[in-house]
């Protein structure tokens, strides 16, 4: 049997004033064939699962092409084009095939179509006909779209928020298109939307009522007849009109089963809508109570600032506020590229007199002026080989200075924005984390696998930016009404 795997993994905030443009893939954004098995080969990621699919008997599984880059805006028209062109090319060069792995976000938009994850697997569809089994694994904030899933035979979603099962979803995946292939199951997805947002800090998956809900889709996931059941927290950042909340399932052979079992979820989801939402604290709350905190590290999750959302990551609102106040032992990142300029050019153990942060459109924040000593000059590159989330093993945050400033703050200054879901991130520059009392982290839910080890105390920090936690606050143009909580909303049962 022979299974090619391909992908463009990218979630999108349509609120970024920065395109994923062709620059941004140009720079290790695209990855080919063997490229993508040394990346991958031995990480915990969506492409290392259906890699791994390929040490079942008679299984062949050859990767042809993966684009991946940074959550960010919009993909730019012709680069969607040309990607998922090669894509296509690469099906029609390589084939012919019995299956299809596909390594999908869910919350990616291009410039020109809204639900691009839905037109990639529409038109490999088309490509390929109905004779070829295809499947595709999701990321637990995906917008899923009725178009994406009637164009595949298997589909199965991240259920843990961080995500560190991205690895096993994707082995399931696999699993389940082996089998269609060769016949021994006729799986039968579900997918039910509801008109309803979940506030992004009430995602974790270890916490209520999240672990609840991942708890009921495990269960009716294990029934007789059930293949897989999925929650879908969705990605609000992403402005389109399937933006929310969606439940599905998968059944061996029975369209109405797996709508029965789909609904199911989707009225228990809908049922603690209440408790989804969540109010945060202000910077100013968080550090009166970092301040009080007897022993640190106390981490300040920068809501407004999550990379993993979109954000820039140069946001100074944390910092602005601790100098302000005095506070020392003081640990943050930010992607400013200006300032590793200037300290590179003073050389290691200089005292440099700068600015950091604030420098993208839209940034929260102005630029904060700092003095310091320039520690250490690294080109940024570290790896992580324990769960991270979304498995990603292998991070490059560009050429990289550690600023040490007279205020006792130690600043990971980057030319690249990269997830704060790795230790690693601190410790390959040789700074151990746990030596500070405040320490922030540039996130939501993706720090937490990471950071949650060490820390004292977390506290979720609602800030202003492009990922704020209160989405009142966007100006939405494409989503549907009503949606919860923007407006009372009504559930069917399914049936809307």
């Amino acid at each position: 049997m022979r299974i090619a795997t391909l992908g463009l993994f990218h979630e999108a905030n349509t609120f970024s004033p920065i395109k994923a443009d062709r620059d941004l893939y140009a720079h290790g954004g695209v990855l080919h064939g063997e490229e993508i098995v040394l990346e991958h080969g031995d990480a915990s990621t969506t492409m290392g699962g259906f890699l791994a699919a390929g040490t079942t008997p008679d299984v062949e599984v050859v990767p042809l092409l993966f684009a991946y880059i940074n959550p960010i805006g919009p993909i730019v028209a012709d680069v969607f084009e040309d990607l998922l062109g090669e894509m296509l090319d690469d099906l029609d060069k390589y084939g012919p095939w019995d299956a299809v792995l596909l390594a999908l976000h869910g919350a990616a938009v291009a410039e020109h179509t809204p639900d691009a994850d839905g037109e990639i697997a529409a038109r490999v569809r088309q490509r390929l006909g109905r004779d070829v089994v295809i499947g595709a694994t999701f990321d637990l904030h995906a917008n899923l779209s009725t178009r994406l899933i009637d164009a595949l035979d298997v589909a199965t979603v991240y259920q843990t928020n961080p995500h560190v099962d991205a690895h096993e979803r994707a082995r399931k995946c696999a699993d389940l298109v082996i089998s269609a292939a060769r016949g021994e199951i006729r799986p039968r997805p579900a997918l039910v939307p509801l008109p309803l947002v979940v506030n992004i800090t009430r995602q974790d998956t270890s916490e209520e009522p999240m672990a609840g809900l991942m708890a009921t889709a495990s269960a009716i996931a294990n029934r007789p007849g059930m293949l897989d059941a999925s929650l879908i927290q969705g990605f609000p950042y992403a402005d389109v009109p399937h933006m929310g909340m969606s439940a599905m399932a998968i059944h061996d052979g029975d369209d109405v089963a797996a709508r029965q079992a789909a609904t199911e979820l989707a009225d228990a989801i809908w049922a603690v809508r209440t408790d989804l939402q969540a109010r945060g604290l202000t910077p100013d709350e968080a550090l009166d109570i970092a301040g009080r905190a007897p022993v640190g590290p106390v981490v300040l999750l920068d809501v407004g600032d999550n990379i993993g959302g979109g954000a820039p990551g140069d946001s100074t609102v944390l910092l602005a506020a601790a100098q302000h106040r005095g506070i020392g032992s003081f640990l943050q990142a930010l992607c400013d590229p200006e300032a590793v300029t200037t300290c590179m050019a003073a050389g290691t153990g200089a005292t440099v007199r700068t600015t950091v942060g604030a420098r993208q459109p839209h940034s929260p924040g102005h630029p904060v002026r700092v003095e310091g000593t320039v520690r250490l000059i690294s080109d940024g590159r570290y790896e992580d080989g324990t769960p991270t989330h979304g498995g990603f093993r292998f991070f490059d945050m560009g050429r990289t200075v550690v600023l040490d400033t007279t205020d006792g703050h130690t600043l990971v200054l980057t030319s690249k924005q990269v997830l704060c879901s790795s230790l690693q991130q601190h410790r390959s520059l040789g700074i151990e984390p746990t030596d500070y009392h405040v320490v922030v982290a540039k996130g939501v839910n993706s720090p937490r696998a990471a950071y949650g080890r060490i820390a004292r105390r977390m506290l979720t920090v609602d800030t202003e930016g492009i990922t704020a936690m209160g989405i009142e606050r966007f100006d939405y143009q494409h989503r549907r009404t009503p949606l919860y909580p923007f407006e009372d909303a009504e559930f069917g049962g399914g049936n809307r």
